[in-house]
């Protein structure tokens, strides 16, 4: 058994951790009445069904970046993980940005460089391991709808 064997489920924990960590940022800055009071698109999801989603997301992320370390390992996907953490930074920063600040626009441009983040991570692990790639799909298309979401919701509100 191999040192990376021994340590895989620490890492694991390590990037649900992680995840955990970046998913504070949207626990400290929840929509609140200010959103409420915003004007939205009738297909805007409703607000229970975000907390569920966004747990799935981090664990599906969590597990995406494990398995590149595990398969790879940290020199070798050096670059991937590097930008995987850009986009957890980016995605900690919106909530911030959007219902924090309460700035809209700008939380549309912090989104739409998010999913460009995403997208490249994607790429990235999938030189590594084409399931933790796929595994970022749902979180590539949610925040593709949120962007969307995020847009319409700035437009109506101008």
């Amino acid at each position: 058994m191999g040192q990376r064997d021994l340590r895989s489920p620490l890492v694991l924990i390590g990037f649900l951790a992680l995840s955990l960590f970046v998913a504070l940022s949207g626990i400290r800055f929840q929509p609140g009445e200010w959103y409420e009071g915003l004007l939205k698109p009738s297909w805007t999801p409703p607000s229970a069904a975000f907390g569920p989603a966004w747990t799935i997301l981090y664990i599906l992320m969590a597990i995406s970046a494990w398995m590149v370390w595990k398969s790879a390992g940290m020199a070798t996907a050096r670059g991937a993980l590097a930008v995987y953490l850009f986009q957890l930074v980016l995605n900690a920063s919106w909530s911030m940005v959007f219902f924090g600040w309460h700035r809209m626009g700008l939380g549309f441009v912090n989104i739409v460089f998010l999913w460009l983040a995403i997208a490249a991570t994607v790429r990235l692990f999938w030189r590594h391991q084409q399931v933790a790639a796929i595994l970022l799909v749902p979180y590539l298309l949610w925040v593709g709808f949120a962007g969307v979401l995020n847009f319409t919701i700035w437009r109506l509100n101008a």
